[in-house]
């Protein structure tokens, strides 16, 4: 059955009440043929009692008939429907199934994983929350498994926990696991995925999928199931942003208007002003109707009916904002494409573009370059085939109102359709050159390389004219940790100790930078990115001066800390992790801004409403509840020594 509760027989109306209130997770699985994915969620909804006895039973026969288990239970074909599915033994389409537990409700997208079936996959990850990337346990990271992921990186799925499956092919080893972790890590370090998790399990036998195993004594972690109904997902919607498409007006009578539509993003309350786009009016809103009757506030995605105080013109296409937070309004845009079309994408040739609640002509003018997403490598190309992915630009016969679809997936996403045949033919990602986009791009290995080729006039000064001088070797520190962790009080001790000591040193922190070079940077995932590059290069100039940069940041990401490394050098970059418990940094936050992030007043705050990754091969760690500053200082210093960065 659906779910398990002794409320349903004994109190029917407050098991309905807490049914209502569950919070949603969208969330697919994806990966290369034969990981499992089929049959891991078959598994998954079979030891959580979500199976209709009668469909059990059929699903038993169906086993000794199509199976691929020798006449046991098969999982897979719960979601496996269609006759050539179980034929073949593969997934064709995205599979949709329903269920819920006591903690939460779940909609399951089993996508297929063949290369053909791409786009199928990108259908199944459009709307979801969170990724499940199986892996084959005796074959590790495949082509298919590089595709997808970088497919969900692309789509802007946060959440992604990689299940090694098929454990007990390899007896539980541990060193194996560890091995495809570290495998998919190095790939993964290139993609955008803030929060990953590995998971061992076996599917078909169950083993941490929904009841821990115990083959597998040495994993600690979570089941599959537990973390499926604990992962936060509150900080992913946008609040912030009102957006409100206009799909229909209601006019039933003289006596009422009312401007239909499902909100986007944002919340939206009842006396607030409003601005309709793109005629620019103004108005308050007057009442914030829904079937159920009024609201004083609203938020995504509820579809509600506005009523305004003024008698302004709006109409489908059109839509709500609020004056103060307005969208991109270009009729020119660059988009990731996802061609998924038997014929080819022409350049130049008029399709249409529905956004949102809009649809309008336009052409794609230029492919910028197709990804290879087996090695993440752009190379030009004149058009696109089935299931290939580029940057394109676009021109649009009227402006269209949008967000970079990184922080809006909403109003960032479209889809293109053929004018002759009314095919879906791609779907789009809108990119913000001035914002998101920029910020994403500037790591990418081709602008490195692209750098290191340029023609630099010779220095007038040589590093090893600098070293002896300054009697000490560039080098950059990064301490990293919680917010409150007291690293920037011991870089400011080690700032100050190497100055005592006659040393050329140099201090630069998150606050600082975010009042100057990165004044125009937020806190998302990107942002804090973007942040990190600068001022990684910030530090390889001071580097290149001859000086020892000393650099306090959280830098939440261990991929972001890697590319970091490159830019300054790993051979003069060390990384101090300041590992103090969050307890102890809760109790040192004088800003309260733990409190904040606890009430969802702070959205992508590491340790509460984000992740954190803790470095994984720190050249120090220091707990600062253990340690005074000095001792913490002292420590560095040490380091320091011992690298011979000094003497």
């Amino acid at each position: 059955m659906s779910h398990q509760s002794d409320l349903i027989a004994t109190d029917i109306d407050t098991y309905l009440q807490q049914h209502e209130k569950k919070q949603l997770l969208r969330f697919i699985t994806c990966g290369s043929v034969d990981d499992g994915k089929s049959t891991l969620i078959g598994r998954l909804l079979y030891d959580s009692k979500m199976i209709y006895e009668d469909h059990l039973t059929q699903l038993e026969a169906d086993s000794k008939i199509v199976g691929t288990t020798g006449g046991k239970f098969d999982p897979a074909l719960l979601t496996d429907g269609l006759k050539a599915e179980r034929e073949q033994g593969i997934t064709i389409d995205v599979a949709y199934r329903y269920f819920s537990t006591a903690k939460r409700k779940f909609i399951i997208a089993d996508t297929p994983g063949h290369e053909q079936y791409t786009r199928n996959m990108a259908t199944g990850a459009s709307t979801a929350d969170l990724a499940i990337i199986l892996m084959d346990a005796r074959h590790g990271v495949l082509t298919q498994t590089k595709r997808h992921s970088f497919i969900v990186s692309l789509l802007g799925i946060r959440h992604v926990v990689v299940a090694v499956n098929k454990m007990d092919l390899v007896d539980f080893s541990e060193q194996r696991f560890e091995e495809i972790c570290d495998e998919y890590r190095s790939f993964a370090a290139r993609l955008d995925l803030p929060d990953l998790h590995f998971i061992p399990i076996s599917a078909l036998d169950g083993d941490n999928v929904v009841d821990r195993s115990e083959r597998a004594a040495w994993y600690t972690g979570s089941t599959l199931m537990n973390f499926l109904e604990t992962v936060y997902i509150g900080s992913d919607r946008n609040l912030q942003d009102f957006r409100m498409p206009v799909q229909y007006v209601n006019r039933p009578n003289l006596d009422f208007r009312g401007f239909c539509g499902t909100i986007s993003s944002g919340i939206i309350r009842a006396g607030e002003e409003i601005m309709v786009l793109p005629s620019r009016q103004k108005s308050k809103v007057k009442e914030i109707v829904t079937f159920d009757g009024s609201l004083e506030e609203a938020f995504a995605p509820l579809s509600i009916t506005l009523t305004l105080e003024d008698e302004i013109d709006a109409s489908r296409g059109d839509m709500i904002i609020k004056p103060g937070n307005q969208p991109k309004t270009r009729d020119q845009i660059d988009a990731m494409l996802v061609w998924m079309n038997g014929d080819s994408m022409v350049p130049g040739k008029t399709y249409l573009f529905k956004h949102t609640s809009q649809t309008l002509p336009g052409t794609i003018d230029t492919l910028m370059y197709k990804v290879d997403v087996n090695t993440l490598h752009r190379s030009p190309a004149p058009q696109l085939e089935l299931n290939e992915i580029g940057r394109v630009s676009i021109s649009l016969d009227a402006p269209i109102h949008f967000d970079a679809y990184r922080r809006n997936r909403s109003t960032g996403a479209f889809i293109v359709v053929d004018r002759i045949s009314n095919a879906t033919v791609a779907a789009g990602m809108i990119l913000d050159k001035s914002g998101d986009s920029s910020a994403k791009t500037v790591w990418d290995e081709e602008a490195q390389d692209d750098q290191s080729d340029q023609n630099v006039s010779a220095v007038a000064v040589a590093g090893e004219e600098r070293a002896a001088r300054f009697g000490q070797q560039p080098a950059t520190v990064l301490l990293t940790g919680l917010t409150g962790s007291g690293k920037t009080a011991i870089g400011h001790a080690v700032e100050r100790m190497l100055f005592d000591q006659g040393r050329a040193v140099a201090m630069i922190d998150g606050e600082t930078v975010r009042r100057g070079l990165s004044r125009d940077l937020g806190y998302t995932a990107e942002d804090r990115s973007e942040n990190l590059r600068r001022s990684a290069h910030l530090a390889h100039t001071l580097n290149d001066a001859g000086l020892i940069c000393i650099a306090s940041f959280v830098s939440p990401e261990e991929s972001v800390r890697q590319k970091v490394a490159k830019v300054i050098g790993e051979e003069r970059f060390f990384v101090v992790h300041v590992a103090t418990p969050v307890e102890v940094c809760r109790e040192r936050d004088t800003k309260g801004q733990y409190a904040k992030a606890d009430a969802g007043e702070l959205r992508n705050f590491p340790g509460v409403t984000a992740s954190y990754e803790a470095p994984v091969d720190p050249d120090l760690v220091i707990d600062a509840a253990e340690k005074t500053i000095e001792a913490a200082a002292e420590a560095v210093i040490e380091l320091l020594k011992e690298k011979k960065v000094v003497k």
